[in-house]
């Protein structure tokens, strides 16, 4: 283009004349002033719907005001004050800025003047271009002025900058034209532009040191760098420089960092805010409210990341330009060029450098946001769900038996569409974990590498069009090779999702079946079925590692296609230009090279990302799956009930109108057709009934007409599994609700006039605990209340336990209350429910766990006490005629109805309550009789508490659970070995020598190059350098690891011709021979990296297995004390996150810092080889890289590692919620436990977000270190200390140095960072184990122990027992001898040593001296499951699996169906006509075995019963052996479950039976049978019972009462009734039925 109006003719980017360059000097900034003026233009209202919906994805999606608002509105803060809402703006700087502008515009306006009148028309634009210029500055000048801020005007930076490289320009050419083309300088000019440039730095400094934002009256700014992040409140500078990360970086170097040194998340990306604002977002799906949210981050990321992609091009395109310049030494023009362009280089470099830290910090904030988004919405979701626990899916196994059936019900759902990750049932604890742990994070991951999704195909744009230029069409004949491999690869990467589906499938069951056990070890030691649930587990394992080894073949697959495609590109390409009659001519053939070596790796990354972003769309389609369960009405969540005033016209009082219920279930689609056993989900009554009978028989209440009398206590009784707990579910509205209404009105807000909230309590069947304190949990979060709390305490018959307790209520409760009793995890449960101010109170059968004694206290105290006094009370019990006198209206359920109804006076009078009395009461009289429980034992307790309680009052409370451990410093050598060990040192030697061959390949493929170049008789090829691909240096490893070792082999390379003489054909009449050649190298190298892929994914499966097997066992045979102080979260994040980083990344890091070392030491051969004269600046730089890495592996280490620690409360906090959901939606707690959460999510995520901040530290000080290094480099080359043809290897080799140190040190890093999970592994490898399973040597008699024996079956002698060496002894010298078949009570006070005492028989502890022996045998010198197998414990707290009933009765199929019927209906669990049919009926069939039948089922809140009634209205037939389980039995009710733990023990025929008294739960016309059965069924066996209730024991053969660790007494009931100073007869006298105690107990004599 020539403007001769312009500057005489000359081109306008002609940049050596002075003209051209004032002209843009000028130009630039009035445009960019222009532009600022044209957006600060309001517009016009009618355009204002079309600009918003434009600029909607360009909005700030959370401003720091912002979320600090909505943080101090949720936290109920009165906001920000007016003050830090417009701070206040430095006067100094307002007027420096002004007055600065103002005075160089007047300068420029001076200088405009003077050549306006001084140089006449012709050089009249000198003149203008100053007016220009000053028109720019008044705009400079008056916005301050104008717009006072105290942050960063950020269009006057922008114009800043402008000017300030302008002047540089004018100021360069001034000196260019003095020193090439011999112009003298201008010195006056010189020295104006000197000022001018003094003047704008002074400008730029202002600015660059002004704050982003002000803190608000919320931020002390002392704490700004310390407990607050900086990165808000930091200056421009210090953004631009990642200078805010310092701080953290000195603090890591030289000392371990602990929680508080890490600075807490800006408020913009904590979690409450983020959450809040994206629950305010509606959108269609979730992918588009994830967008709306995070619209700005990803827009910015896509711009700065093609902003670094033209900045990555532009280094070597600069390089190329020097190369040529020195090719012509002589002529100082190019002399001058190469040093313009190695400034150029240099200033690319770093503006890459800043583009990538800014793009990737756009990506990590997304990213953040994301996770915390997705997190929290899982969590709230959870909050919000229905109740899906105790649901059974019976769809397992239906694919594999009928392949046919599932393709058919595929193709039903749609073409090609697997539904294999629908919920099946609710999602149980173990696939929610993995929704967080897994998906949310893939999502999170996908949004923080999305630039290689985008930047990838800009690259391949700038190669092709690079490669038509070179080949013309022929560049594009090689690119229908990768569309004729496009079908091959559409299958593969579709074959990858629906692989990918069943990996995440198989570990989502797998997490179900772990969680189970982890939750369920007690029982699963007490029944020595250890080894059971270890193949359980390993074959739920083995699943998933077929589904694993599937991806991994078909990664290779993936990876193998992707290698090959360059390859094939580049030499269809050539033979195309060939024949076409072109020469393949040095420079076309070497260039076209190095393009298609640039192009390799895009065309690698993009189908590696299209198959992540596929799997990341299953993991959104997953987690929107289960956001879209569901959920509870807003009469039930105080999550969704609005805010806003109270509406007296809600229906007071609770009850039922005319309502049906059903358990809760996932709805299917509905289908014209009948109900079928391929529903996919039921409860255990429809798995069964489908049978042959009606298959859309559910349990249901029905008719349910009832209203309880406001401030009165009501009774709700009925037989077992007749659906009392469920008519309390419905109350709660956590039942599906299909006709009628529910009156139930929640509002925290209204408070009545006793002071109680319109909102419910609730203690559930199964006592639901927090791991905390007991005071914590009762006072569940409500203000601490000193004589209230107190009254509770008393009144729910606490006191004793506490004063025995020896940290009082600040004892820690462990995970499900293990540290409790049964009886005190009751009345715990109860005193919570007591104390929260509510009106309505639901109390589910407290009174079965507690004995006689405190039945009476808390009912004489607590129901008819002050504390529940005014309000609505519904107990269920059995205990009716306890009760009777303090309650006003009873409910009698029956088969899921009400029996009968009605006020206490009017059923008295109408003659039916005597009639419920009677059932209710088959062995008792409940009011004085059954108070001979362990009443004494309760004043007794309270005699002995002085003597334990402890004086030190100020001591600080024991923790039972500690900290989790985290380990300190660098990896050590034995967890590198562990991992190396577990895949096996082959692998590795392998896999080393397959790198040392890929380098070896490498400098072979460079010889071929040069020798390609003699063959043309040229050595010209020195002269070009390699492009390097953007994708190259990246900054974060791929997800799966699988694309780290590309990142190693493209360094930059420049062919060189050596004069290699070699009788080869010549080049220009063979070029096939050469392009032959090089494609087989291609394929060498490619074979070998397949070979290498192929080895470490063997090797990494392998250790895989080892790891996770050794960890099964480990935790598995770990002891008792260890799994009571481990929460649950802890191993399961060992099992999922750990595991997975196993599975998955390890190996890859493992073998990315082999191939990064090897290609360092490569580099560092190279440099010392062709140019010595580098390692000069190579060990500084090499100093200060050393510097900065150990700050970052030291700090990144730490961050990592707590980041591990922080995630586990998240994990172990979600198991804990699921399981207690339904009270804590019952007590409208919802929101502080959404709070709770906030907190640990933002927890782990300041780790994981400052783990990736030292991250981008590093990578922005590397790639200024690299560019420092080939900037002098370069200088070197120019200075004339190498030879011209050297130089351009000289520059490359510098930047291959730099290159591999940092990917070095990167690669370093993520092997230590994945090692963590490693370590973390083999933590839990050295747990302290239990004795062994079984000895070889000793072990017993097949008939041991045998009831036919004529010594004691049992003799303890001289038993000491403590639970650690350094503890006291908890049993002191007990002995006594026990014979076969003799009935044996055990009593005691809390704390006597009763439960150690029988853990000690099943050597859950074992003896400090003295020893027991069974049978004649020496229990210490047998094997645990030898010894365990043999005897059977039946616990308080019955724990059934996942599965059919039969697999819970007989895992190891030892027994017929007919003898497991038998013991169901002993049981009374199904009636006699039942137990006929279903014996006629399985006579030809046989039950599943346990491999067919595995548990998909969903565990979740304990819920109640799901079957049908155990009443003589012939239900139980529904109940049969095939019935399915759902995890932890919640689908049977509490009495039903107790039932089959019986089943269970009669199944077993043990000789010894230890009973913790294990029937409190079920109707008392139940337990007279029960205990009939146990004194019939049981008779041929020693059982020992450890005693809750007196009655249950008065009529044993011998009682042995423990007091302090001794044997107080030991004799029959009724000689130690005969002791006037007896415990025994203590406890009798105080429990107020001596009389029918003492008279059992002569009937026992035979008196």
């Amino acid at each position: 283009m020539t403007v001769a109006a312009v500057c005489s003719g000359t081109r306008l980017l002609d940049f050596g004349s002075a003209c051209v360059r004032d002209f843009w000097t000028a130009l630039v900034p009035a445009v960019l002033v222009a532009l600022l003026c044209i957006a600060s233009i309001p517009l016009p209202s009618r355009t204002k719907g079309v600009i918003d919906f434009v600029k909607a994805p360009f909005r700030t999606y959370l401003t720091l005001e912002e979320a600090e608002a909505i943080d101090a509105e949720v936290s109920g803060e009165n906001g920000t004050s007016a003050e830090t809402q417009k701070p206040r703006t430095p006067l100094w700087r307002t007027l420096l800025l002004s007055w600065t502008a103002l005075l160089l515009a007047l300068a420029w306006l001076g200088v405009g003047s003077f050549r306006l009148f001084t140089q006449g028309s012709q050089n009249a634009l000198h003149g203008v271009v100053a007016v220009v210029v000053a028109l720019s500055w008044i705009y400079a000048a008056a916005k301050p002025a104008l717009n006072p801020k105290p942050t960063p005007h950020y269009g006057l930076f922008a114009l800043y900058i402008v000017f300030f490289i302008s002047t540089v320009f004018v100021l360069g050419g001034y000196v260019y034209d003095d020193k090439v083309e011999g112009v003298p300088l201008p010195v006056t000019s010189v020295v104006v532009e000197s000022i001018n440039l003094a003047l704008i730095l002074l400008l730029l400094i202002v600015q660059l040191k002004t704050p982003l934002a002000i803190p608000s009256s919320r931020v002390k700014p002392e704490d700004i760098g310390l407990s607050v992040s900086a990165e808000d409140y930091t200056t421009l500078l210090g953004w631009i420089t990642f200078h805010w990360v310092s701080p953290l970086i000195k603090r890591g170097t030289y000392n371990t960092l602990n929680e508080s040194d890490i600075p807490r998340l800006s408020p913009t990306m904590q979690a409450r805010p983020v959450f809040t604002k994206f629950s305010r977002i509606q959108r269609s799906s979730l992918l588009r409210r994830l967008w709306a949210a995070n619209s700005l981050d990803l827009i910015l990321d896509f711009v700065l990341t093609f902003t670094s992609v033209v900045f990555n091009y532009a280094g070597p395109f600069f390089l190329k330009r020097i190369l040529e310049s020195i090719d012509h030494p002589e002529d100082p023009r190019s002399r001058a060029n190469a040093y313009i362009f190695a400034f150029l280089a240099f200033v690319a470099t770093l503006c890459k450098a800043e583009a990538d830290v800014q793009h990737l910090w756009y990506g990590r904030r997304a990213a953040v946001r994301v996770r915390s988004e997705l997190m929290t919405s899982i969590y709230d979701k959870a909050l919000k769900r229905k109740d899906f626990s105790g649901i059974v899916d019976k769809d397992k196994g239906k694919a594999a038996a009928s392949p046919e059936e599932a393709k058919k019900r595929a193709k039903a759902m749609g073409k090609g569409k697997d539904t294999s990750d629908d919920p099946k049932a609710g999602a149980d604890i173990g696939k929610i974990v993995n929704l967080m742990a897994g998906d949310a994070n893939r999502c999170a991951n996908l949004v923080s590498g999305a630039y290689f999704i985008y930047g990838a195909p800009f690259e391949i744009i700038i190669a092709s069009i690079f490669l038509y230029q070179i080949l013309g069409w022929s560049a594009f004949a090689g690119f229908t090779v990768l569309v004729a491999g496009w079908p091959l690869n559409s299958y593969i990467a579709r074959r990858r999702i629906r692989i990918h589906k069943g990996v995440l499938n198989a570990q989502d069951k797998r997490m179900g079946v772990l969680n189970e056990l982890i939750t369920s070890i007690k029982l699963i030691k007490f029944m020595a079925w250890q080894d059971r649930w270890i193949k359980r587990v390993m074959d739920a394992r083995e699943v998933e590692m077929q589904w694993m080894i599937k991806s991994r073949i078909n990664s290779i697959f993936f990876s193998l296609l992707w290698t090959l495609a360059p390859i094939l590109v580049s030499v269809v390409s050539f033979a195309t230009y060939i024949y076409t009659g072109h020469e393949l001519t040095v420079p076309v053939a070497f260039t076209a090279i190095a393009l298609f070596s640039m192009i390799r790796q895009p065309l690698n990354v993009i189908p590696t990302w299209i198959v992540q972003v596929l799997q990341t769309l299953v993991a959104v389609n997953r987690i929107a799956t289960y956001l879209g369960e569901d959920e509870v009405s807003e009469q039930v969540s105080s999550l969704k009930k609005k805010a806003g005033p109270p509406d007296d016209t809600e229906e007071k009082g609770l009850g039922i109108q005319h309502g049906s219920f059903r358990w809760n279930q996932v709805e299917e689609q509905k289908e014209d057709k009948p109900a079928s056993p391929t529903d996919e989900t039921d409860t255990a009554v429809d798995s069964a009934s489908v049978n042959g009978q009606n298959g859309d028989h559910r349990f249901e209440l029905k008719d349910i007409d009832v209203m309880f009398p406001d401030g009165a206590l009501s009774v709700i009784t009925g037989p077992t599994a007749s659906g009392k707990t469920a008519l309390l579910m419905a109350l709660l509205g956590e039942m599906t609700q299909f006709e009628g209404k529910l009156v139930m009105s929640k509002d925290a807000s209204r408070v009545d006039e006793h002071g109680n909230m319109r909102i419910i309590s609730y203690a559930a069947q199964s006592p639901w605990l927090r791991h905390q304190s007991i005071r914590d949990n009762i006072l569940f979060g409500y203000p601490y209340d000193e004589e209230r709390y107190n009254e509770v305490i008393e009144s729910c018959a606490l006191t004793t336990d506490l004063d025995i307790l020896e940290d009082g209520d600040a004892t820690e409760i462990g995970a499900r209350g293990v540290s409790l009793s049964g009886g005190q995890k009751a009345r715990v449960a109860l005193a919570r429910a007591v104390y929260a101010r509510t009106r309505y109170v639901l109390l589910d059968d407290p009174l079965s766990a507690v004995d006689s004694h405190t039945a009476r206290v808390l009912f004489d105290k607590l129901l008819c006490g002050p504390l529940l006094a005014n309000r609505t009370v519904i107990l269920v019990t059995h205990h009716v005629e306890l009760v009777l006198p303090g309650a006003q209206y009873l409910v009698r359920m029956l088969d899921g109805r009400i029996d009968t109804q009605g006020f206490i006076k009017d059923l008295r009078a109408q003659g039916v309550l005597e009639e419920i009395t009677h059932d209710a009461s088959a062995d008792i009289k409940e009011g004085e009789k059954e108070a001979a429980e362990e009443a004494a034992v309760e004043a007794i307790e309270g005699e002995a508490a002085p003597a334990t309680k402890l004086d030190d009052k100020a001591k600080k409370p024991r923790k039972l659970v500690k900290d989790e451990a985290r380990e300190t410093g660098s990896v050590k050598w034995h967890i590198y070995n562990t991992y190396l060990k577990a895949s096996s040192y082959w692998t590795w030697g392998i896999i080393f020598f397959l790198i040392i061959c890929s380098q070896c390949m490498t400098i072979v493929e460079k010889l071929w190059i040069m020798t390609w170049g003699d063959a043309y008789g040229r050595s010209d090829a020195s002269s070009f350098f390699a492009f390097t691909s953007f994708a190259t240096p990246e900054h974060e490893m791929p997800m799966e690891g699988s694309l780290s070792t590309q990142h190693l082999h493209n360094f930059n390379r420049v062919p060189t011709a050596s004069g290699i003489q070699d009788r080869l054909p010549d080049a220009r009449e063979h070029p096939f021979f050469y392009v032959a050649v090089y494609a087989c190298i291609g394929l060498t190298s490619a074979t070998i990296s397949i070979l290498s892929s192929v080895t470490n994914f063997t090797g990494a499966l392998r250790a895989s297995r080892r790891l996770f097997s050794q960890l099964l066992v480990s935790v598995v045979c770990a002891t008792m004390r260890w799994h009571d102080v481990t929460p649950a979260g802890r191993m399961l994040n060992r099992f999922s996150k750990d595991i997975d980083t196993v599975d998955s990344s390890l190996a890859g890091s493992l073998q990315a810092v082999n191939s990064s070392l090897a290609t360092f030491l490569a580099s560092v051969i190279a440099v010392t080889v062709v140019f010595p004269t580098f390692l000069i600046p190579a060990v500084l730089i090499g100093l200060v890289y050393r510097h900065l890495a150990i700050g970052y592996l030291n700090t990144g280490r730490d961050l990592r590692r707590m980041e591990s620690n922080s995630r586990s409360p998240i994990f172990s906090g979600f198991g804990e919620l699921l399981e207690g959901i339904v009270t804590v939606r019952a007590f409208s707690a919802e929101s502080k436990f959404l709070n709770d959460l906030f907190g640990k999510v933002d927890m782990t995520t300041k780790m994981w977000y400052n783990f990736w901040m030292t991250n981008r530290w590093l990578l922005l000080h590397f790639d200024a270190l690299g560019a420092l290094g080939v900037l002098i480099t370069t200088l070197f080359a120019l200075s004339g200390l190498v030879s011209a043809g050297l130089a351009g290897l000289c520059i490359t080799s510098a930047m291959s140095f730099t290159t591999s140190v940092y990917w070095a040190c990167r690669f370093w890093t993520a092997l230590e960072l994945d090692l963590n999970s490693v370590e973390r592994v083999v933590e839990y490898l050295n747990l302290p184990q239990e004795p062994p399973a079984i000895i070889e040597s000793h072990r017993p008699p097949a008939y041991w122990p045998s009831s036919t024996t004529q010594n004691p079956l049992i003799s303890v002698q001289d038993l000491v027992v403590r639970y650690a060496p350094e503890l006291p002894p908890v049993l002191h010298g007990v002995s006594f001898d026990l014979k076969p078949r003799e009935r044996i009570g055990l009593l005691g006070r809390t704390g006597s040593g009763k439960s150690t005492l029988a853990m000690s028989i099943l050597r859950f502890v074992d003896p400090a001296s003295g020893k027991i022996v069974i049978d004649g045998i020496d229990i210490s010198t047998i094997g645990l499951h030898d010894l365990r197998s043999r005897l059977t414990f039946i616990p308080q707290d019955a724990t059934l699996f996942s599965g059919t009933l039969r697999e819970n009765l007989d895992p190891f199929i030892e027994h017929t169906d007919e003898e497991c019927l038998d013991v169901l209906f002993r049981v009374q669990m199904i009636t006699e006509s039942a137990y006929q049919s279903q014996r006629t009926s399985r006579e030809a069939s046989r039950a599943p075995s346990i491999h067919e039948r595995e548990s998909t089922s969903d565990s979740g809140s304990t819920s109640p019963t799901m079957s049908t009634t155990v009443t003589e209205v012939d239900a139980k037939t529904s109940i049969n052996l095939d019935t399915q389980v759902s995890p932890g039995g919640t689908n049977f009710s509490q009495g039903q479950r107790q039932l089959i733990a019986l089943a269970r023990a009669l199944l077993r025929r043990s000789s010894i039976i230890i009973l913790d008294e294990a029937t409190s739960s079920i109707d008392f016309a139940t337990d007279a049978k029960i205990q009939q059965t146990i004194r019939e069924e049981f008779g041929d066996s020693l059982l020992l019972t450890v005693a809750h209730r007196l009655r249950t024991v008065i009529d044993y053969d011998r009682l042995i009462v423990l007091d302090k660790g001794t044997i107080a007494e030991f004799d029959t009931p009724y000689n130690l009734l005969q002791n006037p100073d007896g415990i025994f007869r203590n406890m009798c006298l105080k429990s107020g039925s001596y009389s029918e105690l003492e008279g059992a107990a002569k009937a026992k004599a035979g008196l």
